[in-house]
């Protein structure tokens, strides 16, 4: 994919309002270091995964252009919406019609820990933070703040074990997961991996989480995935699906 300039500036004007970078001394308790690391819970910014991962999204959507790697982009676990929106402005800015953005979540915050099924969660209390509940109405609003609210936007509502084995989505290229818990990770995997083509890059946004990535490492060792995980920041990481 040839680099047009006035592509890539507006992206990375893009990143820069999303993370609240431009005004990042007028945010509350905002410090540059945590803002690009992705450390810090932004009073105001649509995004929380910082600099390094929001980086590392818009090499991962170049590649798979670059590449012709087939397949729609999906974050499941969007917050305010932030990765989400940036994915569309990528497609827009490229003039990409032939792709969707799946946006996958509750939109009422994570679920309580299902110990019966995933024991590995218990303990887990991210049920409890009012904070990480975003309505889909705001996420929606968030998009058309930015004039990329259209058709190539599809919301997915609901718990991921209810919403993604049967989401009418054929092919994947990228496909970032943002769930925290072991159910949440491992019921992204478990559907969305088979549907992610040969060359796709699958994004762990909380990989320094244990549960979540107790979660990457039980469904790698049970499919035989050996690509090898590629840190991208303090807690995020990646690979490319090679077979």
């Amino acid at each position: 994919m040839a680099v047009d300039s006035a592509q890539e500036l507006y992206l990375e004007l893009l990143k820069k309002t999303i993370l609240y970078e431009i005004w990042i001394e007028h945010e509350t308790g905002a410090i540059p270091e945590n803002r690009r690391q992705g450390l810090d819970w932004p009073a105001i910014a649509h995004s929380m995964i910082g600099r390094l991962r929001m980086n590392n999204l818009h090499d991962c959507m170049k590649s798979v252009i670059a590449d012709n790697i087939e397949g729609d982009f999906i974050e499941t676990g969007v917050w305010r919406g932030g990765a989400c929106i940036f994915m569309r402005g990528f497609l827009k800015a490229y003039g990409i019609t032939d792709r969707r953005v799946w946006v996958a979540d509750s939109f009422e915050g994570l679920p309580a820990p299902d110990v019966a099924n995933y024991p590995v969660d218990e303990g887990a209390i991210f049920h409890t933070v009012d904070f990480l509940k975003v309505s889909l109405q705001e996420v929606a609003r968030n998009f058309y703040k930015y004039d990329l609210l259209d058709e190539q936007v599809r919301f997915l509502k609901g718990w991921f074990k209810d919403t993604l084995p049967t989401a009418p989505i054929e092919k994947l290229a990228i496909a970032r997961l943002d769930g925290d818990m072991y159910s949440s990770t491992m019921q992204s995997l478990t559907s969305l991996y088979p549907k992610l083509s040969i060359g796709g890059y699958i994004i762990i946004d909380d990989y320094s989480i244990g549960y979540c990535s107790a979660a990457v490492h039980d469904f790698r060792a049970q499919h035989g995935i050996i690509e090898p995980i590629v840190p991208i920041d303090i807690t995020g990481v990646y690979w490319r699906k090679m077979k």
